[in-house]
């Protein structure tokens, strides 16, 4: 027997009303998501204006950059040379004690730029020993941020380098929620007094607030460092050009170009930095910096 099942108009209604409202939010996500990378390219730009306003910024990445080389080469290099070829369960520990060193050298001088941006951002005129005071100051936070750091690293490469494909994608996971949780650590220690857990609880909150504003500017930061570097490689084939192809032009574009490099480097790690304090500070504080007028915080939220 033929059994016909009918759907009474109001179902039929409802159904429809239903997937338009689905429609509707996949619609407003993906605006969300073109909001907050057009809002991160501004970010970028008024960023790279604060660096021109204060470009003493820029000298914590290059304290920074030539302090953690000092640190590999005393590290590696004295490692081998107390223990010799055969360096044994030395060369185990070595990773983390690279990773630590590394991490709290980074921190500790991202933390000294980002109290200096902030202290922009309020129309003070800050000083590079403020800002390595105010890092000082918080030398223990950050020693504790740099140490688990290490732990997490170490597991991590120890993961990656297993020949378990599972493990090289729990690792691969892992790395981008560990990226996620404590992208804004540094700033929740310098300015707010909160326990180890409250740091990465308030870093992770505050990351979810501005998430499509970090992407956005993540994008931006990385578009002009790379115009930046290619104009600087130009300089540098263009020097080689006009000195004939000698060995003379070969040595003074390799010098060129690795001076573009480390410049590139230092200039994208600042422009970062000044990105990211002025997401935390509008996140946290409410109140839109003024250097960065042109940037539509709405969508970052507290």
């Amino acid at each position: 027997m033929d059994q016909r099942v009918e759907i009474s108009p109001r179902t039929r209604t409802e159904g429809i009303a239903t997937e338009l409202i689905g429609q509707a939010d996949t619609l407003t996500a993906d605006m969300g998501l073109f909001s907050g990378l057009k809002t991160g390219w501004a970010l970028s730009m008024d960023s790279l204006d604060v660096l021109r306003e204060e470009p003493s910024l820029t000298v914590f990445p290059a304290i920074a950059g030539l302090a953690g080389t000092v640190y590999l080469v005393l590290v590696l290099g004295g490692a081998v040379f107390v223990t010799g070829p055969n360096a044994g369960p030395v060369m185990y520990a070595a990773p983390f004690v690279v990773y630590l060193g590394t991490s709290f050298i980074a921190a500790f001088f991202s933390a000294a730029l980002m109290y200096n941006a902030r202290e922009v951002f309020h129309g003070r005129d800050p000083t590079p020993g403020g800002g390595l005071a105010a890092a000082w100051r918080n030398r223990g936070p950050l020693f504790v941020r740099a140490l688990i750091s290490a732990v997490v690293g170490t597991v991590l490469n120890a993961l990656e380098n297993t020949d378990n494909p599972l493990a090289e994608l729990a690792s691969l996971l892992f790395s981008v929620a560990w990226g996620v949780l404590t992208y804004f650590v540094v700033p929740v220690i310098v300015f707010e007094e909160v326990s180890v857990r409250e740091t990465f609880e308030r870093s992770g909150r505050t990351f979810k607030q501005t998430w499509g504003e970090t992407a956005g500017a993540s994008f931006g930061v990385g578009i002009i460092t790379v115009l930046f570097t290619l104009a600087g490689l130009a300089v540098a084939a263009l020097a080689f050009l006009v000195l004939g192809g000698s060995g003379l032009g070969l040595v003074g574009a390799i010098v060129i170009a690795v001076v573009v490099l480390l410049a590139a480097y230092l200039f994208g790690t600042a422009l970062s930095t000044v990105a990211k304090t002025a997401l935390y500070v509008y996140a946290t504080e409410g109140e839109r910096p003024a250097q960065f007028d042109d940037v539509d915080f709405r969508s970052a939220g507290r």
